[in-house]
């Protein structure tokens, strides 16, 4: 099992939060796929709620109190909430909110990139952000589907300060990004792979132990199958829905995972 206590490092990918029009709905299809504990909605947060397993915070469940489409956001680490936005705005992107206090919990941007995919920031306060990760129930990997693959490299290298390597077997304009000077990925970004007519988007992938065992779940508890199992050289993975239709990927996460570090 992996595990963090401290902070994220400037452009680790270190949280993600779905939008949900219901809580509960969302509570128990999440708790009983991934086995994650859903505590109460905090109300001085819109009723925001925090999922953990064994103590260990895995996400966030955001009840939707707007015209935000059911989704997941995936939140990229920063030490400085005011540069990182910026930095968004210098680089082509476009500041959605924030930077915004979120309590002692930390301060959050949510942006889009040039291409239109939607992400956030979070610089960290007494919430670190993800604790259990690379495992079963946690992220294990996360990839940008963009409509203009080169232009969302420049973006996220200016922004983050990326290095990028291609990976020429998930397709000829993917290529995974680290830290700079360190080679071990992070995530990837690539080009629509096939979803033409889609919107730039990122996905964050989920572990478990069976692909299909986990796609079977996903249907009996109200959820909705994008893409059945199938094998690839980075493991058994499926594209699924929630209830309310916020697209995720499940994965076994038994190949090699990046390295985040302690």
């Amino acid at each position: 099992m992996s595990t963090r206590t401290s902070p994220w490092p400037k452009g680790a990918p270190c949280w993600l939060d779905v939008v949900t029009p219901d809580l509960e709905v969302s509570r128990a299809f999440y708790g009983a796929l991934f086995g994650w504990h859903i505590g109460d909605g905090r109300p001085e947060f819109g009723g925001y709620a925090n999922a953990d397993i064994d103590g260990r915070f895995v996400a966030g469940i955001n009840p939707n109190v707007g015209d935000q489409p059911p989704a997941w956001t995936l939140y990229f680490a920063t030490d400085d909430a005011d540069a990182t936005a910026a930095a968004i705005t210098a680089s082509g992107g476009t500041v959605l909110h924030g930077p915004a206090e979120v309590g002692e919990e930390g301060r959050m941007v949510l942006a889009s990139d040039p291409a239109g995919a939607f992400f956030g920031a979070w610089e960290a306060g007494k919430h670190i952000g993800v604790q259990h990760f690379s495992d079963v129930g946690g992220l294990t990997w996360e990839d940008l589907r963009s409509t203009n693959a080169d232009v969302a490299r420049d973006f996220y290298g200016a922004v983050f300060g990326f290095e990028f390597t291609p990976l020429e077997m998930a397709g000829p304009d993917y290529s995974t990004f680290a830290y700079m000077g360190d080679p071990a990925p992070l995530g990837g970004i690539g080009g629509m792979m096939g979803m033409n007519g889609y919107p730039s988007h990122w996905i964050v992938y989920f572990g478990v132990a069976d692909v299909d065992a986990a796609v079977v779940t996903t249907e009996q508890l109200g959820g909705h199958i994008l893409s059945p199992g199938f094998d690839t050289p980075y493991g058994r993975m499926a594209a699924v829905t929630d209830p309310h239709g916020a697209s995720f990927w499940l994965v076994n996460p038994t190949g090699a995972q990046p390295d985040r570090g302690e």
